[in-house]
């Protein structure tokens, strides 16, 4: 009786396991928590997909760890690495050179993928990954039969940024010839990441765009403590990672130490990655004023967000999805350099009345101006009071599951479905 409980178990788990998928995620993370956080959210939507479905997120991000995952997904972390405000890397703990670091990660990369055999590689922006560390991966994975996908933000960067990069990088050609499908994760309609390339028919046919990521609260509760001013309305200022955030939070500082008429309290949360000496100047400036107070970093952010009467943030990809996601009035204060694409996606959430933008550069950080947009940002309407559609404009997961099945029904001897080709084709503006 055992055995036969045991047996039936067995076949059971393997009818499961035939209906599965295993799916290799990459993330280079060579700055902040965004690749990462973009990807934990993908890898959570394939998982609960159907019965079966591993997901492995090769990452060097030293915080990967602070997260939760879905029953499926689990993780291998490489050495991590660092992109500084100048452009130039740095490994982030080992005392080896960028280019040692980078080729033992391309090995362990490489064995992953070797041991792991999977059936989908869905890479985070990158083509070639860190100095060209996935490549050697991608060829293997297309021997063994894997489907490879890129995976992009709504904006990559100023056009006549990208190009020379991608170009420098072999990006463009790598993209050609070892990708069968590209996802975008946003909507043509607000911006087209990759339409300065001359990409192939096949890969316009075969680029969907997806609509961006709606964020949920965690299904745990946080075990951080929130300080007293979260029992009330207030403010959420947050710098995503926090390693080039230093401007904005001084900036947002110094307009409540300007304005006594701003009577809403701020909370700051600095991110795991904030310079020591400039966490320790700000507390000390925060610690002074009744209305602000601070927070290192919350894994679950968006238990923050969901609280607050409004949110001051960089405007990085992920922070505005839970900006659409938990319905807040925004003020986006982007950086401009190294990358400009915050800076763009900005400009085109504020002409759609999704957010609101203000720009500081070349010292031009008056507090009283800082201060202004505070106030009117408290009289904004939220992004719902536009007139795009919530569905389609945070229809990312939900398309993203769908391709995700219909493609995992196909692998399985099912019949294709012929949706999926009409949704590409009217994502990609084919005929």
């Amino acid at each position: 009786m055992i055995m036969e409980d045991a047996g039936g178990r067995a076949g059971a788990l393997g009818a499961a396991a035939k209906t599965g998928a295993r799916v290799l995620m990459y993330s280079h993370d060579t700055f902040g928590l965004g690749h990462l956080r973009r990807s934990r959210t993908i890898a959570n939507v394939l998982a609960s997909e159907a019965p079966g479905v591993s997901v492995i997120i090769v990452s060097g991000s030293p915080v990967i760890g602070s997260f939760e995952f879905r029953p499926g997904v689990d993780y291998v972390r490489v050495p991590g690495v660092v992109k500084m405000a100048n452009g130039d890397y740095r490994t982030l703990n080992l005392n080896m050179g960028v280019d040692e670091t980078a080729a033992l990660r391309a090995q362990l990369i490489r064995q992953t993928t070797e041991s792991f055999r999977p059936d989908l590689v869905i890479v985070d922006k990158e083509p070639t990954g860190f100095r060209g560390e996935i490549a050697g991966a991608l060829e293997l994975a297309r021997r063994q039969g894997a489907r490879i996908v890129l995976g992009v933000r709504d904006v990559m960067d100023d056009p006549a940024l990208l190009v020379p990069e991608w170009e420098r990088k072999g990006a463009l050609h790598a993209l050609e010839t070892l990708y069968d499908d590209i996802w975008v994760y946003g909507l043509k309609e607000i911006y087209e990441p990759l339409a300065a390339f001359n990409l192939s028919q096949r890969l316009r046919q075969r680029t969907l765009y997806t609509g961006y990521l709606r964020r949920s609260l965690p299904n745990e509760p946080t075990l951080t403590r929130y300080p007293k001013i979260t029992r009330g309305p207030f403010i959420l200022v947050t710098s995503g990672g926090g390693a080039d955030g230093d401007d904005m939070v001084d900036w947002v500082i110094s307009a409540y130490e300007a304005d006594p008429g701003l009577q809403i309290p701020a909370l700051v949360v600095f991110g795991p990655f904030i310079a020591r000496d400039r966490r320790r100047d700000f507390m000390e400036r925060i610690n002074r004023h009744p209305r602000l107070a601070a927070l290192s970093f919350d894994s679950k952010l968006e238990t923050l967000m969901n609280r607050a009467t409004a949110v001051v943030a960089m405007g990085g990809y992920n922070t505005f999805c839970e900006v659409l996601s938990f319905d807040r009035p925004a003020l986006i204060v982007p950086r401009t350099r190294p990358r400009r694409e915050q800076y763009i996606r900005a400009m085109a959430a504020e002409r759609l009345g999704l957010a609101s933008a203000i720009v500081g550069e070349d010292g031009g950080r008056d507090p009283l101006r800082m201060a202004a947009a505070l106030h009117r940002l408290l009289e904004q309407p939220r992004p719902s009071a536009t007139t795009m559609c919530a569905d389609s404009l945070l229809g990312g997961a939900d398309a993203i599951r769908q391709d995700f099945a219909q493609w995992l029904g196909a692998r399985n001897g099912q019949a294709p479905d012929q949706n999926r080709e009409s949704l590409l084709r009217a994502a990609s503006g084919g005929g």
